[in-house]
């Protein structure tokens, strides 16, 4: 496949995230490291696609490399608690505050450069910052005053939604304010954790050190539900700051946030991998099982023929007319995931002879090794048993390995039902395979 066949392939996919994201709002954190690395130019033209397709975008910084510069070079000892939460006295607060302004001005500096030599070059993002986060001090935990180390006491989220109501990009610093005049130090993960609940954000999206969240074995965990990371994050890693993460997506998710993403920050145009592709490049947190299989309805048709129709062209499926979708309906099982159908197979009973004919079984490309049709392919055992089957059966030109794998044997047209064997193609040539119901 060319390039721009590939792009335009790509673009047509993305289409419906793009249609879903307009309106939406992100709430993007990660740590100072993204700025120590020099990633953060590459971020900023994900933002501004982010912003000019429609999306309301907070950042929250983090600061851990540059505080423990400043501290370092004020020859000061930082103190962790056992609480491994940083201890944030006079002269550590005077470099968690000069450390945070210096940053926060050097991304603001970077996302206002309009981006040259690109095609967003002369719509530079207007950010704005502000007061926006209330703080508590912390206080003393396990006999330890945390002295201006705090925690989010309150989001003033009205003033948040009027900025970005008003097309501009929010920006906050992991600080807190109290009523009093104080300032305290915040964890990035606090503050993005409690900005997201308070306005009430789509999704809340990590830029981590890492690919995504991990199993035992150190393998990606692309798709998880809440209750399952709440199993996983009993366990205390090594990694504090990926602890930190954890409780932070557990706590978002249970404060009403749709989905929660973990992606690798080193990676180029991550954020645009992981929300515009069927695959994703990192971890997906949400509080409910992403795929479903259900009964089709008529709000699925579109889904349904942009899975068949690149079939029919190849002469795989024989040509369904729409309207003979829209009446036959009533017997196509889908399997959604995250809101698109990436399945579908459809049950003709034949009542009388006990057997069913399994049809238009179609998967999206991206999840042809997901387990789609093995999960499809039960769901009609299940429903041919419902209806007292005793055996289903397939006509296919190009998948009997597929078939013979799961359970089917070849037969002829005399196991078939007669009204179906009086109407087969013979220049179709196509291949006969049975199953028994059990």
């Amino acid at each position: 496949m060319s390039a721009p066949t590939e792009f335009v392939t790509w673009f047509r996919s993305a289409a419906p995230y793009i249609r879903t994201f307009s309106g939406q709002t992100f709430v993007i954190a990660f740590d100072g490291d993204v700025i120590e690395e020099g990633n953060f130019t590459d971020l900023t033209h994900d933002i501004n696609l982010l912003v000019s397709v429609g999306v309301k975008v907070v950042l929250i910084h983090g600061a851990r490399p540059q505080i423990e510069r400043a501290i370092k070079a004020k020859k000061l000892k930082p103190v962790m608690s056992s609480a491994r939460i940083r201890v944030t006295d006079e002269q550590s607060l005077t470099c968690v505050k000069e450390a945070n302004g210096r940053l926060r001005l050097e991304i603001e500096a970077l996302l206002s450069m309009g981006l040259p030599n690109t095609p967003l070059a002369g719509s530079p993002i207007r950010v704005t910052s502000g007061n926006f986060v209330i703080a508590q001090p912390k206080g003393v935990i396990n006999g330890v005053d945390h002295l201006y180390s705090g925690d989010v006491r309150k989001v003033r989220c009205e003033a948040i939604n009027k900025r970005l109501e008003d097309g501009e990009l929010v920006l906050i610093s992991p600080l807190g304010y109290s009523a009093t005049g104080e300032i305290f130090n915040l964890t990035y993960e606090d503050v993005a954790t409690e900005v997201a609940v308070a306005i009430g954000a789509n999704k809340l999206i990590y830029l981590s050190d890492q690919a995504g969240l991990s199993d035992k074995k150190g393998n990606l965990l692309q798709e998880l539900t809440t209750s399952a990371l709440k199993l996983q994050a009993k366990n205390k890693t090594k990694d504090p700051l990926q602890d930190r993460i954890k409780a932070s997506l557990i706590k978002a998710s249970e404060g009403g946030v749709d989905r929660l993403h973990v992606i690798d920050r080193k990676i180029n145009g991550g954020i645009l991998l992981e929300l515009f592709t069927h695959e994703g490049i990192g971890t997906m947190v949400s509080r409910d099982p992403l795929e479903t299989i259900r009964n089709a309805t008529l709000d699925d048709i579109g889904g349904i023929l942009s899975l068949i129709e690149p079939l029919e062209n190849e002469g795989v499926l024989i040509k369904r007319p729409r309207e003979n979708l829209e009446t036959e309906i009533q017997k196509f099982t889908i399997v959604e995931h995250d809101g698109l159908v990436v399945g579908c197979v459809a049950l003709n009973p034949f009542g009388k002879e006990k057997i069913g004919e399994l049809a238009c079984l179609a998967v999206h490309s991206s999840f042809q090794y997901a387990g789609v049709g093995e999960r499809l392919l039960k769901a009609i055992e299940k429903n041919c048993a419902k209806q007292k089957l005793t055996h289903v059966f397939v006509l296919t030109t190009a998948s009997s390995h597929w078939f013979l794998e799961n359970g089917f044997r070849q037969t002829n047209l005399t196991a078939l039902p007669k009204a179906k064997a009086n109407l087969y193609n013979y220049q179709r040539n196509s291949k006969i395979y049975i199953k028994t119901i059990k």
